[in-house]
């Protein structure tokens, strides 16, 4: 029987020191361009002399799977260089880079977040699980699984979206089985976060402030900014922004409601600094937003 294989867990913290660029790849900036994308290591490396500095995606989900060669992870900071083949999970908005080894062989999969709630939206069965980083050796099968999706994906076949879709869910449902009880023994975790996410979710119309929040968890303001960030990366105000960005996507994408009334909705008590918060998220204003889903590229 071979040994286990080792298992790393990095926290995924957004670090919040500058410059750390956030890239936009194929699908960022376009919201429906297609439903995923899917390359060969030497297409997404060989052109960077096979190293990717640092950097981080604000909408983006990867999964890699190296399967020979030689590969140097590092996250916020921390390098670590497991042995192939390896699976390698990378949540939105971890800092992250690469080193290859020229010639190395794999996969990388990249999923528009929001496209998928029932992957990684609140409540999912794989959410907790995907949110983590993680590299460990892959389960038995998923070489064959990456194959197959990559031939839907270049392929035009009249049900392509539904294949690619059926198959992603089950490739994320392999990896979070591989990486969730593992990967959840190796970090405490702390369920006042998920709680707090709950409460922001819930009082999202109710213009709750900190102090609000903090005494729903019968915690300080103080404690509650400090979970927050070690927990996310993020402030409490700024995971408060983030939960609300997310739901003004969902409104302007899938209501009609008046970009004024998305802000009223979301307990902005003016739409004009609604909006320029959304630009500061989404890279664009709630209209254009909402036109880009009208009009896809």
């Amino acid at each position: 029987m071979e040994e286990p294989g080792i298992l790393w867990y990095f926290p995924a913290m957004t670090d919040p020191r500058p410059p750390i660029p956030a890239w936009q790849l194929y699908g960022e900036n376009s919201p429906f361009p297609d439903l995923m994308h899917i390359e060969r290591i030497v297409d997404r490396a060989a052109g960077h002399d096979w190293k990717i500095a640092p950097h981080r995606h604000v909408n983006l989900h990867q999964i890699f799977l190296i399967l020979s060669g030689q590969i140097t992870l590092t996250v916020d900071g921390t390098g670590q260089s497991p042995p192939p083949p390896v699976l390698m999970n990378i949540p939105v908005g971890t800092v992250h880079g690469f080193a290859f080894a020229a010639g190395t062989e794999g996969w990388v999969l990249t999923l528009p977040a929001a496209d998928f709630p029932e992957l990684f939206g609140q409540g999912a069965a794989t959410q907790g699980a995907l949110s983590r980083v993680f590299a460990l050796p892959p389960p038995a099968g998923l070489e064959q699984d990456f194959a197959a999706i990559a031939a839907l994906h270049a392929g035009d076949g009249p049900f392509r979206r539904l294949r690619l879709r059926a198959a992603t869910l089950g490739i994320c449902c392999t990896v979070a089985e591989a990486g969730g009880p593992a990967g959840a023994a190796t970090t405490a975790g702390d369920p006042r976060i998920a709680g707090f996410e709950t409460l922001v979710r819930g009082h999202l119309t109710d213009n709750w402030q900190l102090a609000d929040y903090a005494a729903a968890l019968a915690l300080s303001e103080r404690h509650l900014r400090r979970l927050c960030l070690a927990a996310t990366g993020l402030s409490a105000h700024g995971l408060v922004e983030a939960i609300r960005q997310r739901e003004a996507c969902r409104l302007l994408a899938y209501t009609q409601m008046q970009v004024k009334d998305v802000a009223y909705a979301l307990g902005y008590d003016d739409p004009a600094y609604f909006a320029r918060a959304f630009r500061r998220g989404a890279g664009l204003s709630p209209a254009a937003y909402r036109a880009r889903l009208d009009h896809p590229a």
